[in-house]
């Protein structure tokens, strides 16, 4: 007997909905951001299935502020957010992975929020075909002054997303209240359909994800972790975790996320304030992770409770279950002294 189609889905956009409604003073803003938000996901994912196909792949010729070789879907993903989040009438101003700058909105379509977003995270894999995708937060504009909305601790941000492009297109929201919901894009309706209600990271799980490949530049408190969990004591009958690692934080968070664990890319030798971007890439991240019910830390502090001094900042950073980051954070107490001074409280 084949199973019924279901005829009451819940789309991202009915989800939003239904979330201004239980707040009777929601302007109805923030559900037009979102939905800006979501086009541009839409829109960069059909761009990604595609970019074999219309010549989208390998590097643009220009680099991007980070240093780094920017690709073709880096500057169209760029653009394509831009103009949608632009368009909604609802932002501020907005930073972005590849642009230098802060990204301004002319008077005369400026809204009360701030966002910062990473429009193609992982796209040095993508001529290989690994899982990319999009990270985003979004804060509330209090001063007139644009770069001071971006020198706040991450503990203020409203919203924190990511979509995922890859076998499937995925797009995990947060909107507060201890809630994640993940949602998968049905190319037939054109739509993102709830698939994943309320996400909760197990406490515990038994996969690592750390590029190991920078294992000789680690701080001690690093391999001292990552040891234990390589080869744990053989009298306590804990059985050593698997690694995982893809290169793409989206991809590498996702999969923690439903499966627990850890995903770490700390401080070490290389870059002492760490590889991640605090704006765009922490602060989303941790905010998801700390709703589902996990933890964040830079193994001496949580990741929220840091005050970025620049839009372009970087930061150490542990996701995962909050049984294995308090084992993060009780070896960096330990090992304290191997640690980068301002890393240390």
């Amino acid at each position: 007997m084949s199973e019924t189609q279901n005829t009451d889905l819940m789309t991202l956009t009915r989800y939003v909905l239904e979330a201004q409604h239980s707040h009777p003073q929601a302007s109805g803003d923030l559900t037009l951001l979102i939905s800006a938000i979501q086009v541009g996901c839409k829109f960069v994912e059909s761009c990604v299935r595609k970019a074999r196909l219309i010549n989208l792949v390998g590097v643009a010729g220009a680099i991007n502020v980070q240093g780094e070789d920017q690709k073709k879907l880096d500057v169209i993903s760029n653009d394509i957010f831009i103009n949608a989040m632009t368009a909604s009438h609802k932002i501020s101003s907005m930073v972005s992975e590849e642009v230098e700058k802060l990204i301004l909105v002319r008077d005369d379509m400026k809204g009360k929020y701030c966002v910062t977003f990473d429009p193609l995270d992982g796209s040095s894999n993508i001529d290989a075909g690994v899982n990319v995708g999009t990270i985003f937060g979004i804060f509330r504009a209090k001063s007139d002054i644009e770069e001071e909305n971006y020198t706040v601790p991450g503990n203020e941000i409203i919203v924190g997303g990511y979509c995922m492009y890859g076998s499937s297109c995925n797009f995990v929201l947060s909107l507060g209240n201890n809630m994640v919901d993940g949602f998968t894009l049905d190319p037939s309706l054109g739509e993102f359909i709830l698939t994943h209600p309320n996400m909760r990271i197990p406490r515990r799980g038994n996969i690592f994800s750390v590029n190991e490949g920078n294992a000789s530049y680690f701080d001690e408190a690093t391999r001292k972790y990552i040891h234990s969990l390589k080869h744990p004591d053989p009298k306590s009958g804990v059985k050593p975790y698997a690694a995982r690692y893809i290169g793409s934080m989206v991809a590498d968070v996702h999969r923690t996320l439903l499966y627990g664990g850890v995903f770490a890319y700390p401080a070490d030798s290389k870059n002492a304030r760490g590889k991640l971007r605090t704006l765009y890439e922490g602060f989303p991240m941790a905010f998801i992770v700390e709703q589902a019910g996990g933890k964040a830390s830079t193994g001496a502090k949580r990741v929220l409770d840091i005050v970025p001094t620049h839009i372009h900042d970087r930061c150490p950073v542990f996701l995962g279950g909050i049984d294995d980051i308090e084992d993060v954070e009780r070896f960096f107490s330990e090992y304290k002294h191997s640690l980068s001074p301002e890393f240390r409280n």
